[in-house]
């Protein structure tokens, strides 16, 4: 026979289950899709240190380098939903991958991760080093070099069917410059050759190649962003150069595997969020020239689904295949 005592008891069990259900981790793991040097080691080793103490109580970052993010991505899908793993990814991989690589894709970013919260926006710059002549200064002079060494007109991207791989693509048909594009394995390795004349343009994030412009080793030609980066004021954007419809600004953000609990999600952003407001967090960002992406994860769950959406005709109209 149930009684009043069973039934409280019951109660008290379940409510005590799932307190421990919601319980955070003993530790965190934060998984990066590239190798290090680029822009998730930027933001994300400062924020682990701004993290201690808060939510999660112990958090790793650690990477699973290879085919251009998409091996962490995979890996942090089959992890249980519980907060202890979790994922740092620019936005191709979540946004546009999904229109590049099609049925062959091992994810739906959409279905397989809950966005949990954003950290940073940034531009990609039109970068030449070493490997160009010195007097390319400019678009026109790096298009006019580029028809008449077409031999040499390579451009380096951190991944193949990349945001930075697609300006690239979309260059070289509005500019009519014939080059060819070297993937590498993140933006760090693209930095170090572009840095040693080995590629002579690359299409890079503006925080990964800023203190090298600044110090006049790189030269930044344009920008992709709508307007002019702050971080940049004397470069031009693309769109000002007469390509308007090369207008790219991506995302760095946080996931977590799906049917993570709400509850849980809602602890990291906030957590992060607090973090990313700190002084020294700042001052990151006013370093790399990154600027600070403030939303909930609603927010930023539906900046992903709008993005997703965006890249599909652009993706099309390229007629890109995994293969280029």
């Amino acid at each position: 026979m149930t009684t009043r005592r069973s039934l409280l008891t019951v109660a008290f069990g379940c409510a005590v289950a799932g307190r421990h259900a919601l319980a955070q981790p003993a530790t965190t793991t934060l998984w990066s899709g590239f190798p290090p040097g680029g822009l998730g080691d930027q933001v994300t080793r400062p924020l682990i240190d701004r993290l201690k103490g808060s939510y999660p109580s112990t958090i790793v970052y650690d990477s699973k380098p290879g085919a251009g993010g998409r091996i962490a991505v995979d890996f942090v899908k089959r992890a249980a939903p519980d907060g202890a793993t979790l994922l740092q990814v620019p936005s191709s991989p979540i946004t546009l991958y999904p229109h590049t690589y099609g049925k062959k894709l091992s994810y739906d970013p959409l279905l397989d991760f809950v966005p949990v919260t954003p950290l940073a926006a940034y531009a990609l710059s039109v970068t030449v080093g070493p490997g160009a002549p010195a007097d390319v200064k400019t678009v026109a002079d790096f298009v006019q070099w580029a028809k008449a060494n077409p031999d040499k007109a390579n451009y380096g991207i951190p991944a193949p069917g990349s945001a930075p791989h697609f300006a690239g693509m979309m260059f070289e048909r509005a500019t009519g410059a014939a080059m060819k594009s070297i993937p590498y394995r993140g933006g760090g390795p693209l930095l170090q050759d572009l840095l040693g004349g080995q590629v002579p343009v690359a299409f890079n994030v503006v925080s990964e190649v800023l203190p090298h412009v600044k110090s006049g080793k790189l030269r930044s030609l344009a920008v992709t962003s709508p307007q002019r980066w702050a971080a940049l004021p004397e470069v031009p954007t693309l769109g000002e150069l007469g390509h308007k419809d090369i207008e790219i600004v991506e995302f760095l953000g946080i996931y977590a595997p799906a049917k993570t609990p709400p509850e849980l999600v809602q602890r990291l952003n906030a957590a992060v969020q607090q973090a990313l407001q700190t002084p020294e967090m700042q001052e990151v960002f006013a370093r790399t020239g990154l600027v600070p992406l403030r939303e909930s994860p609603e927010a930023f769950a539906a900046r992903v689904k709008a993005e997703h959406a965006r890249w599909a005709p652009i993706v099309k109209a390229t007629g890109f295949t995994p293969e280029d």
